[in-house]
């Protein structure tokens, strides 16, 4: 099966459990080689992109932390997070790579190559206003957790989000968002409408994940393992996609190659800690290793 006539929705299962995931294993693996890339040795930090993380609040710090780790460690050159000042201790203490900002009113959005927003978000700082902010921007956005909570409450603002934007709902956000499917295939067969109809991508995200493009391809992966079913691994994809976009990447390429890395640092880590003991935060101290072995 040629890795793209995964778009010919005949070949997806109505449930993915029966997929031949060492086939579809493969396929993400070969076009995740292909679509790797490697910089030149006089890059600097100015060149290899600017990535914003706009997440966390009282109680969901860790959101921010895990989403900004993993775009520290996607390759981006720089990474600013958007949190409220009382916060900025929480992020200087585990990530002091990270660059930090608090006044929403004095932020030019259009500064950042691309913007990760809404794990442990919140819903109070989610205005319509913020969000002309923010949609006026034109940056290249990923848009998960609370971001899509918001979206499903108003859902006259899928008109306005940036075309190319990625949207990455797990099953219940996508839920929330665009209603009731009766499996995996008919989830995926509205998916390819709705990104058709809006210019947008969704990663459905899942034991096997879809990711579907506004020109109705899909592409499946099956890298990942139960041990990743906690909180805080859907932030830690948010940051990887945001900055592998920061960098340059297209944004069908950063979400093939990201819920690969994911799932792929998933695996390392479940091979060191085992599924029951792994977190979130193990994934992101594998992204070396799952990078490495695209080279």
């Amino acid at each position: 099966m040629d890795f793209n006539s995964l778009k010919m929705i005949e070949n997806i299962k109505s449930d993915l459990r029966e997929i031949d995931e060492i086939e579809i294993r493969q396929l993400a693996t070969q076009r995740s080689k292909q679509l790797f890339k490697t910089f030149d040795p006089f890059v600097h930090k100015g060149t290899r992109g600017h990535a914003a993380i706009f997440a966390g609040s009282h109680g969901m710090m860790g959101a921010a932390v895990l989403s900004t780790m993993a775009a520290t460690r996607s390759g981006a050159g720089k990474i600013t997070v958007i949190v409220p000042e009382r916060y900025f201790e929480v992020i200087h203490n585990h990530i002091p790579e990270a660059l930090l900002l608090n006044n929403l009113a004095d932020i030019n959005f259009s500064a950042f190559n691309a913007m990760g927003i809404g794990p442990g978000l919140g819903n109070e700082i989610l205005t319509q206003n913020l969000i002309q902010k923010i949609v006026a921007s034109q940056s290249k956005l990923v848009l998960d957790a609370d971001m899509l909570n918001f979206l499903s409450q108003n859902p006259s603002l899928f008109n306005q989000i940036p075309k190319g934007s990625i949207l990455t709902p797990h099953p219940i956000e996508w839920k929330r968002m665009f209603g009731d499917a009766e499996n995996d295939k008919d989830r995926i067969i509205k998916t390819q409408t709705i990104c058709l109809k809006f210019g947008f991508h969704v990663l459905i995200k899942g034991h096997v994940s879809a990711f579907i493009t506004p020109q109705g391809e899909v592409f499946l992966n099956a890298t990942g393992n139960a041990g990743m079913a906690k909180g805080g691994s859907g932030d830690v994809l948010t940051g990887l996609i945001t900055g592998l976009l920061a960098q340059g990447y297209a944004a069908l390429d950063a979400g093939v190659l990201g819920m690969y890395i994911h799932g792929l640092a998933g695996d390392l880590a479940k091979v060191q800690l085992g599924e029951n003991a792994m977190t979130p935060s193990d994934q992101i101290l594998q992204f070396g290793a799952a990078f490495g072995s695209l080279k």
